[in-house]
This record gives structure tokens, C-alpha cells and sequence, in this order.
């Protein structure tokens, strides 16, 4: 059906572990005292969906984020990070495997019948897997969609000790879904047929299993990834709360009542967390999967405003509207309160920050693009680089990058590339392409170099076998919602 025509981290799978094992250095980090007793813990909280209007501290007035707002006035809120694409799968496999999508193994909605998603290659290293080695335990819970269990891309053989939630994007479409998993097992939910009526919100699971499993952790140094569904998909909710008396549509109640439940489930994390005494041992980031989800007068877009930061487009596009995404960082003691930072950085520069707060050394194999950001989080300068790069391949391949103030576009292998100064014009209205022929030959030279050839992902648009791949399995999830 597919081929892993990568040809990044061919190590063998045996090998590859044991050279990752090896590779623990130690807890002597810059950032970690010699006193204490082991690494942080990390949390790295990715809502689907959720852009920076829809939040209190980033502005937004008519959707109540009360946790959120004090965890950017006990933390960090960042304007300029971004996501690995504008769309679920890749961008989470930008951050599980440190590479941007020019590399990593997935770069789009590849979907695949009967239910899951283009798998992570075996070869592949992931963040877990990195700090295993470190004595970290490891969990994910929410939506995986980083291929299905039978697959190589199954979260228990990229270095996940625990799963629990969607194994496929496609089913979590629905919040009242007949099953979830629990590692490999898939867990029957009495009463549910895909409707609100009488059905499991299955948020509220997750969010059990994430408190539970971190409960579990008290002894022991733990990465979690919990990848939120809300508010993405159907916008369902089992409690409409606070906006059930709006003057709104049904959905703009339910869109505005997920922000609010994401919120309330990460204060509970947060309580949880002081309650076991490793709140000031824990760094928590959270951020979203894309930028702005919906087009300015679109239903939603219109009444929340998720462009008031004025910027262009929005998710499955590559103007920064589509990827500068809500981002926050807390580690009290470490993380500097109340700061607000412009500098720009990447989710696929969060491996790299993890291992060194681990104190291990990032694996050859992972061939990593990105920086460490420790120096950045804990008050200092964010990391110099040459450029950021982003490809998508959704109904034709996009390309972009950002190399200093400039970011440039080509929308299409065949379209001429837009260039624009992010300094003076964040909103990217005007094209500077004529005037400036030098960058837009330098932006061309980055989209050669960065993008990898891979038979899965070529830039002349989907294979006929994607094509057939991603028809199958619609017709195959439509049958069991």
C-alpha cells in the first residue's frame, strides 16, 4: 500500500536501542541543580485545534480560559512558535521524531482503511524513545494517529510505555465513539453509537487516564504526551456550562465550551501536580497542532476572531496564520513568569530540548533539525539557526521557509514564490518577490535543500495508491460513526 522511502535513521531496531541506551550521559545539565535527585518531568500538552485568539491571555474575550491565563502569567507565552505543519499527523510527527517536514516520515493526511493513519517507520527514533534511556516513563494519551497497532507506527513500538484514546484521527472525529484503546486492547463503550444521546464523553476518560497514570508516576522521572482532541472534529460537549445561554449557534456553543473544558482539565493537571509535590519539577508545555482553524468569516471565525493577531490563513495552509500557534511553557523556578518572548522557535526543536533536560545526548540516528531550547525557556536567547522550513502535502504539495525576517511561500511545485518581510508586514499583504530576486533565490535553494525525496511524499502531488488508500478508509470509518 505504501513504501517507507525515507532515508534518514536505517539502524536496525535492536541496534538502534541499544545504541540509545548507551547514550545516557547523566543528569548534569546547565539548567538542573546538582542537588536534585532526577531530571524533570515533561508535559507537553498539544490541544488539536485550539489557535492563539481563542484564548484569554492571547486575547480572545468571549471564551473563558481562566487555567491557561495563569499559566501564561506563572509562565511563558510565546507569539512566534510554530507547529511542525498545518495539519494533525505531521505536525505531531514533527514533534515525536525532531524533524521538520522535509524529513520526517509523515507529511500529510495519509489515510489508511480500516482505520489508522501512514505509520512511523520502524527505524524511526522518538522522543520517548530518547528518554528512555534516562529512566523516564513514557505515556500518550488522546489521538495518536501515527499508524495503527498492527503497524510499525503503533505507540508501543515507538517507546510509549502506555497508551490510551483514538489510535486514528478519523475516529476522533466523534467525542461519543463506540471504542478507544487502552494499549493494544480496544475498549468497548457501552451505550455509545456515535451520538450524544445517553453516550461516554470520552474526554472524560482520557482526562482519568491521564490523572491516574500520573499518580502512578510519583517515584519516577515521566514524559506525557497527552494529545487533546478538543476542540477539533465535531464540535460536541456533554455540558454546554456557561454559553448554553448565548446567542449563539449550537456549535459556537460547543466550539467555546471545548476551549473551556481543555482549560478546566489542565487545571486539574496542574492541582494534581502540586498535590504530589512535583509541580516545581515538572515543565509543561501546551500549545496547538496549527494556527487559526477556521477562514476569518467563516462561522466560527467570524464570531471569535482567531485571526486578532492579524495574521494570514489559516490551518492546511502555510502563511503564518496557519502556523504561529498558542504556546505556553511552566516550570516555576525555572520558566520566568509573566514573560511574553518573540523569538521563534519549532516543535521540532522540543526533542532536542527534552533530551538535554533528560541529560542524555540526541541520537545520530535521530538526525534531528532542531535546537535545544532550554537556554530560551529557562529566560535566555532563543537558538540561532539558518532557517525554518515547512512542506504539506494535502491536495497538492506546499512549501515554505523563514530564513531571518523573510518568509517565503510557493503554493504549488509549478507556482512562483511569494516573499514577504515579516518585520515590517506579519500579515503578509504584500508580495516583495519583483524587488528582491536574491531572496527569492535563496528561498528556493532552502526548499531543494530541505526537502528529502521520498516515493510517499513527492512534490508532483498524491500517488495514485494515496489516493485509493485515502477513499477506502472514509468509506470505511463512515460505516462505523
Amino acid at each position: 500500500m505504501f513504501e517507507i522511502g525515507m532515508t534518514h535513521s536505517r539502524i536496525p531496531r535492536l541496534a538502534r536501542l541499544i545504541v540509545l541506551t548507551s547514550l545516557f550521559v547523566g543528569l548534569s545539565v546547565g539548567s538542573l541543580s546538582q542537588a536534585e535527585e532526577r531530571p524533570p518531568n515533561f508535559i507537553f500538552l498539544l490541544s488539536d485545534d485550539v489557535a492563539q485568539g481563542d484564548l484569554g491571555c492571547y486575547g480572545q474575550q468571549l471564551i473563558q480560559t481562566p487555567n491557561l491565563d495563569r499559566m501564561a502569567a506563572e509562565g511563558t507565552r510565546y507569539l512566534q512558535a510554530y507547529c511542525g505543519t498545518s495539519v494533525c499527523a505531521p505536525s505531531r510527527s514533527s514533534f515525536v521524531t525532531g524533524l521538520h517536514c522535509g524529513h520526517c516520515p509523515v507529511r500529510g493526511n495519509y489515510e489508511v482503511p480500516p482505520e489508522g493513519q501512514f505509520p512511523l517507520p520502524a527505524e524511526t527514533v522518538t522522543i520517548a524513545e530518547v528518554l528512555k534511556p534516562a529512566g523516564y516513563a513514557t505515556a500518550c494519551m488522546g489521538k495518536w494517529g501515527m499508524g495503527f497497532l498492527d503497524t510499525t507506527g503503533d505507540p508501543l513500538k515507538q517507546g510509549f510505555d502506555h497508551f490510551f484514546g483514538y489510535n486514528c484521527q478519523r475516529e476522533a472525529h466523534s467525542y461519543f465513539p463506540k471504542y478507544l484503546y487502552r494499549d493494544a486492547q480496544k475498549i468497548t463503550l457501552p451505550g455509545n453509537d456515535g451520538k450524544r444521546v445517553g453516550a461516554t464523553y470520552a474526554q472524560d476518560l482520557i482526562q482519568q487516564d491521564v490523572l491516574k497514570w500520573v499518580r502512578q508516576q510519583a517515584d519516577n522521572p515521566f514524559f506525557l504526551f497527552y494529545a487533546a482532541t478538543l476542540p477539533h472534529g465535531r464540535h460536541e460537549i456533554d455540558d454546554l456550562g456557561i454559553y448554553a445561554d448565548k446567542p449563539w449557534s449550537l456549535a459556537q456553543k460547543s466550539y467555546a465550551a471545548q476551549i473551556t473544558r481543555l482549560d478546566h482539565d489542565l487545571g486539574e493537571l496542574i492541582d494534581l501536580l502540586k498535590e504530589m509535590q512535583i509541580d516545581e519539577h515538572t515543565l509543561i508545555i501546551i500549545s496547538g497542532d496549527n494556527g487559526s482553524s477556521f477562514a476569518p468569516n467563516s462561522e466560527m471565525g467570524s464570531l471569535f476572531d482567531q485571526a486578532n493577531n492579524g495574521l494570514r490563513g489559516y490551518k492546511r495552509g502555510l502563511y503564518e496564520g496557519a502556523l504561529r500557534q498558542a504556546a505556553i511553557a511552566r516550570w516555576p523556578g525555572h520558566v520566568p513568569a509573566g514573560r511574553v518572548a518573540e523569538e521563534p522557535w519549532a516543535f521540532w526543536d522540543l526533542l532536542p530540548t527534552a533530551a538535554e533536560l533528560a541529560g542524555v545526548e540526541v541520537p545520530e540516528a535521530c538526525n534531528t533539525d532542531g535546537k535545544s531550547l532550554v537556554e530560551f525557556l529557562t529566560g535566555g536567547k532563543a537558538p540561532e539557526r539558518e532557517y525554518f522550513y515547512w512542506e504539506l502535502h494535502e491536495s497538492k504539495p506546499i512549501q515554505a521557509a523563514r530564513f531571518g525576517d523573510w518568509k517565503a511561500i510557493r503554493n504549488g511545485i509549478n507556482a512562483s514564490v511569494e516573499l514577504y518581510d515579516l518585520s515590517q508586514d506579519g500579515g503578509e499583504t504584500t508580495d516583495l518577490a519583483p524587488k528582491h530576486p536574491e531572496q527569492v533565490a535563496r528561498a528556493l535553494q532552502i526548499f531543494q535543500e530541505a526537502h528529502a525525496e521520498d516515493v510517499n511524499w513527492p512534490l508532483s502531488g498524491k500517488t495514485k495508491e494515496r489516493v485509493q488508500s485515502e477513499k477506502a478508509a472514509w468509506a470505511a470509518t463512515r460505516s462505523r460513526l
